[in-house]
């Protein structure tokens, strides 16, 4: 059975955190997410743009002063629009 996965800078810049998916790579490059599996451990800190995540992982970074803790509800197909974008993932309180 395969499992839908995305890769994390394509998510983060089609759920419109980061304007371009170069801005995306560099910010998991510098080591700005921490990705968790719920029942697998400790979060993590990603460290690879070519990192997998699937629906059901949590992520927690900071942009702009502004942390986020958001659980990953789809993986999207294309950068749509902000009311699309904000359907691929719920709010998680911090």
């Amino acid at each position: 059975m395969s499992e839908e996965t995305c890769r994390i800078d394509v998510w983060l810049w089609r759920a419109r955190f980061l304007k371009t998916r170069a801005l995306a790579a560099k910010f998991v490059e510098d080591g700005r997410v921490r990705l968790e599996r719920p029942g697998l451990g400790p979060p993590t800190r990603l460290d690879k743009p070519s990192r997998t995540i699937r629906p059901g992982d949590q992520l927690t970074f900071a942009i702009a002063a502004r942390v986020f803790a958001i659980r990953i509800e789809a993986l999207g197909e294309r950068r749509g629009p902000a009311p699309e974008a904000q359907g691929l993932y719920s709010d998680l309180p911090t």
